[in-house]
């Protein structure tokens, strides 16, 4: 780890992920709620005092800049754009999508998955809106994410050409087994957001870019109509 103090979130949905990092030792927390913004300060300042540090201390973030909550995306990006602003702080950025593929990859499930499946590739399915869900598969194409009804989720699965690994969660973070049953699912423990692994992701350059761009997805429920 560099010196100085490193924070890194999750603001996209509910509960809240927060943790801090200083001299190895990491702190972390995760809080149920909604007005997220209520819960931010108070969970961060925390977790700072258990560190041994204060808000100036902070020398690089990690922010999830979507999919999600609109509020709760702004609410990220809005203290990493504000912390760098006054301090200079280095600010990092990766999508849901990114963490969670990151995680899947690193585990010993898609590892033994792989060695059957040379051709597979990563789906991230996460649920956005009552019957509707985020979905970007990981392959060679290099797929958008995209926000699609239930109906064309299953159609964009079923005519993908190649074996998926699935990894997401379903309703209230439950698994995706019973809307997916048919596919190969990752374990429940690479499906959320780790601390650990936006830690690590803010050792490396390349989540610099677009750090403070939001990911902001239209609604599959969201048509426009043809002019008549």
């Amino acid at each position: 780890m560099q010196s100085g103090v490193s924070v890194v979130m999750d603001t996209s949905h509910s509960p809240l992920l927060i943790a801090v990092e200083k001299d190895g030792k990491v702190f972390s927390a995760r809080r149920s709620g909604i007005k997220q913004e209520k819960l931010l300060f108070p969970v961060l300042q925390a977790l700072l005092a258990k560190a041994g540090a204060a808000l100036p201390d902070i020398s690089r973030i990690f922010i999830i800049r979507g999919p999600g909550r609109f509020t709760g995306i702004r609410i990220a990006l809005t203290f990493a754009s504000m912390l760098r602003m006054l301090s200079g702080c280095e600010v990092k950025a990766a999508t849901l999508f990114e963490v969670i593929e990151r995680q899947v990859r690193a585990s010993k499930a898609f590892e033994t998955w792989q060695a059957t499946h040379p051709t597979g590739a990563v789906a991230v399915v996460l649920h956005a809106f009552r019957e509707e869900y985020f979905l970007q598969i990981f392959d060679a194409s290099k797929s958008a994410p995209q926000w699609l009804s239930r109906e064309e989720l299953l159609t964009q699965l079923a005519a993908y050409p190649h074996p998926l690994f699935v990894a997401g969660t379903d309703k209230d973070f439950a698994p995706l087994t019973d809307l997916l049953p048919r596919y190969t699912l990752a374990p429940q423990t690479v499906c959320r957001v780790q601390a650990k692994t936006l830690l690590k992701l803010l050792g490396e350059a390349k989540w610099a870019k677009d750090a403070l761009e939001p990911l902001y997805l239209k609604p599959a429920r969201f048509e426009l109509e043809a002019p008549k």
